[in-house]
């Protein structure tokens, strides 16, 4: 090696080293790169340098060194070990969520952070056992939490070998800890608050018990007790074996073991005492898990509908469009879309300038002038230049109280959408991204449908299983994410495209997407909230409804939208393509083609902006 390139290597960890001791805040942290021996706590040993090392391993690298500095950094030791749980399991999920934790702040914060971070998981998880998909997933529970917590707080999908093992598990774990899950974002600066949350999660999902500190202390002084118990024992054996082993001292010993064996009854005594008490508390405990579980993850009552249940969750799917199509096909596809909208160039740029207008009044800002100190007003320097006794003249800008906003745009992604309803739907996606973009607001699209026709999986699984009555809904789920909130629309136009592809539209389960697409919004720190579904009219779906009362579906969507309207912070908008809708919900408009998007939206959303 060249002594340039020597230099270069050295350069290159003295800059890696310096940062890490700059991120992590201490200077002292001992930054070394190789293979052996291991570091000592609190010292960092990264992989061996070398001159032709690519830009991904670089990144990677530099990830492992920034995830060791923001643990040192915003991870306090005493107050994890203070919430800890008990079962491998559970330890496994409190901790990977608080590694979650610590690398989203950075990776919020930094944005080379967050590259570096993305690097290095990418890394760990490239032949990483859960990307096989086999054998029992709860194995990976930590590994698939970890990554569903950093998608939450940062809002970054898992690396794309890891999603369908998430996905596998996504349904179930947002069903039971959704809500603890949703205010995790809330607290993620606060250690102790985001620990008690991670319990609280841990505990929806059936890990352990939630955190009670009287309860926790108890454990602790049973633990301290059992250890000093076997101490004791410890102790004991060893007086023991020495007399055994002491031949000189007969009679010294026999009278010491009576008064061994005193002592041995007093200890005895106690250890019942103890074992009684942990009875009781074993008692106490069956006792409570026998009572009916709380719906602590269910603020808004959506489970205390019509009945409604789903036979199974576990062929269900959350997937992103660019997921369930290649490139190519989705570039043509786009195109296709493209050719559709082309004769409504004129009506997407009137409506873009109209809604833009509106909402631009919204936010309009307002100056206080003839003030004595803040920014000077130029236009009122006249004064000063004809008279040097007049004072100078300051001015302040006063902003309205705009929220920030979010949109959702759930379509519906059913068979009987097929043809013209879908060409409608896509453009409606494409034109309401476009104009809000401009406006500052964020827009979400997501679509709905099943994975197959006539019940797929789910159904084989309750036939095999003998077909028990009132199985509940009979299909498995697949959601579809075609932009997510944070994703500009230059980035994901083409996933529209891929509503026009042929075999995606099958059957309409209306109630649990609209429930998805609900609480994906109630996550999103924006302030006001707005869900706009379209729809062609009720759901359908053959195969639960031939197991299950003709009404089964349809009752829980209105039970859904009932929930939305009245309890939620969402405010809920259906807009129904040649079909009428205003039988489910209250804010709903109808369209008949693509001319009337326009004037419909516009209205409709100048309505749910106006807070009034």
């Amino acid at each position: 090696m060249s002594k340039g390139n020597l230099q270069k290597l050295e350069d290159f960890k003295r800059a890696v080293s310096s940062t890490v001791r700059v991120l992590a805040g201490d200077p002292e942290v001992e930054v070394s790169f190789g293979t052996a021996p291991s570091p000592k706590p609190g010292q960092l040993r990264l992989p061996m340098v070398y001159s032709d090392m690519s830009a991904a391993e670089i990144a990677e690298l530099r990830g492992q060194g920034d995830s060791f500095s923001l643990n040192k950094r915003f991870h306090d030791n005493s107050l994890h070990y203070k919430y800890m749980p008990k079962g491998d399991i559970a330890v496994d999920v409190y901790n990977s969520i608080e590694d979650a934790r610590v690398e989203a702040i950075g990776s919020m914060e930094m944005k080379g952070v967050a590259q570096n971070l993305k690097a290095h998981l990418e890394n760990h998880y490239e032949n990483h056992e859960m990307t096989k998909c086999e054998g029992d997933k709860q194995v990976f529970l930590g590994d698939v939490m970890k990554l569903l917590v950093r998608e939450r707080l940062t809002h970054e999908l898992p690396p794309e070998n890891t999603r369908k093992a998430v996905n596998d598990l996504r349904y179930e774990i947002e069903e039971k800890a959704g809500e603890h899950l949703d205010e995790l974002i809330a607290n993620i600066h606060d250690q102790d608050q985001f620990s008690i949350l991670s319990r609280k999660i841990i505990a929806d999902l059936d890990l352990a018990r939630d955190y009670n500190d009287t309860q926790e202390q108890e454990d602790q002084t049973n633990d301290d007790m059992d250890d000093q118990a076997d101490s004791n024992q410890q102790v004991e054996e060893e007086i023991e074996n020495e007399q055994e082993s002491d031949e000189d001292g007969i009679e010294e010993s026999g009278e010491q073991s009576e008064d061994e064996s005193d002592d041995g009854a007093t200890g005895e005594m106690s250890t019942e005492m103890t074992t009684e008490e942990l009875m009781e508390m074993l008692k106490q405990a069956q006792s409570e898990e026998a009572s009916p579980p709380r719906n602590d993850n269910d603020p808004f009552g959506f489970a205390s509908g019509p009945g409604y249940q789903a036979y199974t969750r576990e062929f269900d799917e959350c997937i992103a469009a660019e997921e369930l199509c290649d490139p190519d096909e989705l570039i043509q596809l786009r195109k296709k879309l493209d050719q559709q909208l082309y004769h409504l160039q004129g009506m997407v740029s009137k409506l873009a300038n109209r809604l833009q207008r509106f909402l631009m009044a919204k936010q309009t800002r307002a100056w206080e002038f003839d003030l004595e100190d803040g920014i000077l007003d130029t236009a009122r320097l006249t004064r000063v230049v004809t008279n040097p006794t007049h004072p100078l003249s300051f001015k302040i800008e006063h902003d309205s109280d705009f929220k920030d906003t979010v949109v959702t745009l759930l379509v519906d992604n059913s068979g009987s959408m097929r043809g013209r309803p879908i060409s409608i739907a896509a453009m409606c996606g494409d034109i309401l991204a476009r104009t809000l973009e401009r406006c500052g607001v964020s827009v979400e699209i997501l679509g709905f449908t099943t994975k197959a026709w006539k019940g797929g999986k789910s159904r084989i699984k309750w036939t095999e299983d003998g077909k028990p009555d009132n199985p509940g809904r009979l299909n498995d789920l697949r959601h579809i994410i075609y932009k997510s909130a944070d994703t500009p629309l230059r980035r994901s136009r083409n996933n529209l495209g891929l509503m026009l592809r042929e075999g995606l539209l099958k059957e309409n389960i209306d109630g649990e997407s609209l429930l998805w697409a609900h609480n994906r919004l109630i996550g999103r720190p924006e302030e006001r909230r707005i869900l706009m579904v379209i729809s062609d009219g009720a759901p359908v779906d053959d195969s639960t409804l031939s197991s299950n009362n003709a009404n089964f579906l349809e009752e829980h969507l209105r039970h859904v939208i009932e929930v939305i309207e009245t309890k939620s912070p969402v405010k809920l908008l259906a807009i129904g393509i040649g079909h009428d809708v205003t039988r489910y919900y209250k804010n709903a408009i109808t369209i008949m083609d693509a001319e009337q998007l326009g004037g419909a939206i516009t209205d409709q959303l100048a309505m749910l902006f106006d807070d009034k």
